[in-house]
């Protein structure tokens, strides 16, 4: 067999006819002496004589009267124009032809382009590198405030160097944070937490009085399912060997939501009380008797995932009464109001509203949907699914309107129900959205792999737009503020409503007539929304503005809310430079913020969205199904 062709400058010297050069001579003497072709020309006819004597004619014409070459500037130029006699014509006729260079192989061809987009991408691997180690650095920095002035205490009070209890007690900070060292390798942390939380955690649940169903199942028991899950529990990912054994986390999770069923079982309905009593395991209803229809459907994931690792079916099946029960209630187009009842079981007033309240009940539709597979496995839970779709169907078609004079896509509320007024307020809270619409139109994939499996229905490209737009309304939400951080609650001008002199203090943004921030509002939390909805559309949609938007956000924080001897505060006004700050440091900066923007700007096989599902407190938790263990 000949050898191959040559693929690059290694084969150079490959002796090919087509590629090695040739004299005249022996052009002539392996023509006309070759004993075959010299007696195929003694033989020939007349007719192939003349045909020979035309084609030699015609390629004489061609080459003594064709027009001259034009000429540049330059002496050598017009020479080499002004040969009227054809010589150089007939030389270059019997000029060698030029050797063809060599090929390379497909995997080593490089144009110009190649390299330079592949050192593009050298570079912005390092950059992003860079970035997420970064945020690894401010991760460690708020621990250090915490472990140095409250360990063991809820939050940090980062400027009076004191811990605060607001949460029950259960060092809420702690088991918030606890994954988020686990996905950073922050090994000493993860050290130092899991340490706590087999020494003192079942202690304090089982001494402490009372506490939110909501927020403790989102935070501490979220937390501590997670933590499972990635140090190796459930053939997990173990992506730590620091802290115990994964069978204190379940047991210490099992521990709590023993006592925390107690606001299911006290109900007389299926929708559960508000507020549980940890060391006798009882419950009753906040003041006023009602619970949020956010917060009583806002812990089916964790609730879930505890019976599926457990073996023990009771907690899934408490909790999922919630979500039964609201399928069979009256909404407006898929929308519910904020408040509903535990002694009736019915909502209560008009409010609608996809901010405090009302926010993670949307959320929730899809991700428990997800997280029991998707239909995939057979189960009935396709009714999640569709309670979802028509939600965002109310969404779009009720509370979706533009700014002016910049059409910024905003989501309003209705606080009196869908017959009375709209008002163009929109919580920081809110910004969730966009990322449960990206996420629900592509179940977690990329756009460009859902478009090529044809997987994207006319309303899933509509709540993926709808995702895109409200994302850079969140985004400018920051932008517009003399700090760059985004106040708590936005307001717009519309055709039907405005307020002036109550701009976010930087003039150069291009919204800064479409915004409204009032005084009251003006204040910031270190909250993890709009960073939540920038990772979740950067993995979908694979558009790096959204991580260069991530990036100006946590400059943002860094800048103001950074405090030296350890720890971040929230701020009480976002339009002023320098602002007056807050003396608290929420558990979800360390939970939420930071873990988000973590994962934005790291590769896309970082806790992958096909296979786990966030909590509302950005706790992963695995799909049903999904492949998990790496």
């Amino acid at each position: 067999m000949s050898s191959p062709l040559p693929y690059s400058m290694k084969d150079v010297h490959y002796d090919n006819a087509k590629f090695r050069h040739r004299s005249f001579s022996k052009v002539i003497n392996q023509t006309l002496l070759t004993r075959n072709i010299r007696r195929d020309c003694l033989g020939c006819s007349t007719g192939k004589f003349l045909v020979l004597v035309l084609m030699f004619g015609l390629a004489y014409l061609m080459l003594t009267h064709a027009g001259p070459v034009p000429s540049g500037s330059g002496g050598l130029a017009n020479n080499i124009g002004t040969d009227n006699d054809g010589s150089s014509r007939f030389k270059k006729f019997w000029r060698k032809p030029p050797r063809l260079p060599p090929r390379l192989s497909p995997d080593e061809k490089r144009t110009g382009n190649g390299l330079s987009q592949e050192t593009d991408n050298v570079n912005s691997r390092a950059k992003w590198t860079a970035r997420r180690q970064s945020v690894k650095d401010a991760f460690v920095h708020a621990w250090s405030g915490y472990k140095k002035y409250a360990m063991g205490y809820d939050e940090l009070a980062p400027l009076s160097h004191s811990g605060i209890d607001g949460l029950g007690g259960l060092g809420a900070t702690i088991v918030d944070a606890l994954d988020t060292a686990i996905i950073m390798g922050a090994d000493d942390i993860v050290a130092e937490a899991g340490s706590w939380v087999e020494a003192h955690l079942s202690e304090k649940i089982s001494q402490k009085g009372q506490v939110n169903l909501f927020e403790t199942t989102i935070r501490v028991l979220g937390g501590l399912l997670s933590a499972y899950h990635l140090s190796g529990g459930d053939g997990g990912m173990r992506l730590t060997s620091k802290g115990p054994k994964p069978a204190v986390y379940l047991e210490t999770a099992r521990n709590l939501t023993d006592r925390l069923l107690s606001a299911f079982t006290a109900s007389p309905t299926p929708i559960p009380y508000s507020d549980v009593v940890l060391h006798d395991s009882s419950a009753h209803p906040a003041f006023g008797g009602l619970s949020s229809t956010s917060e009583v459907s806002t812990v089916q994931l964790e609730f879930n995932y505890l019976s599926m690792i457990s073996g023990d079916k009771k907690y899934s099946t408490e909790a999922m009464k919630v979500l039964e029960h609201i399928k069979t209630l009256p909404k407006v187009e898929g929308l519910v109001p904020i408040y509903i009842s535990p002694q009736s079981g019915e909502f209560s007033g008009e409010n609608i509203r996809l901010g405090s309240r009302g926010d993670s009940y949307y959320e929730y539709l899809l991700k428990v949907w997800l997280q029991q597979g998707a239909g995939r496995d057979g189960s009935n839970f396709s009714y999640l699914h569709d309670m979802y779709i028509e939600a965002m169907k109310g969404v779009r078609n009720l509370l979706v309107r533009k700014s002016v004079p910049n059409g910024l896509v905003f989501v309003g509320e209705l606080p009196y129900g869908s017959k009375g007024g709209f008002s163009t307020k929109m919580d920081h809270l809110v910004c969730f959205l966009p990322g449960t619409l990206a996420l629900g139109a592509t179940k977690g994939m990329t756009k460009e792999k859902a478009m090529k499996e044809n997987m994207l229905t006319f309303e899933d490209l509509e709540n993926l737009k709808l995702a895109e737009d409200l994302t850079q309304t969140c985004f400018q939400m920051y932008a517009v503020t003399a700090t760059g951080l985004a106040p708590e609650i936005a307001y717009f001008h519309t055709e039907e409503y405005s307020e002036d002199g109550l701009d976010g203090g930087n003039k150069s943004s291009k919204y800064v007539n479409d915004i409204i921030i009032k005084h009251l509002d003006r204040h910031n939390l270190l909250r993890p929304e709009t960073v939540e909805s920038l990772f979740v559309l950067y993995r979908i949609t694979e558009d790096p503005k959204y991580r260069e938007w991530g990036w100006q956000i946590f400059e943002a924080f860094e800048k103001y809310t950074k405090v030296d001897l350890g720890g971040y505060t929230s701020l009480d006004d976002v339009t002023t430079v320098p602002p007056q700050r807050r003396d608290k440091m929420e558990t979800f900066f360390l939970g939420e913020t930071l873990k988000y923007l973590y994962l934005l700007f790291s590769d896309s096989d970082v806790i992958p969205l096909d296979k786990f599902v966030f909590n509302s407190e950005a706790h992963p938790i695995p799909i049903k199904g999904a492949v998990t263990s790496y």
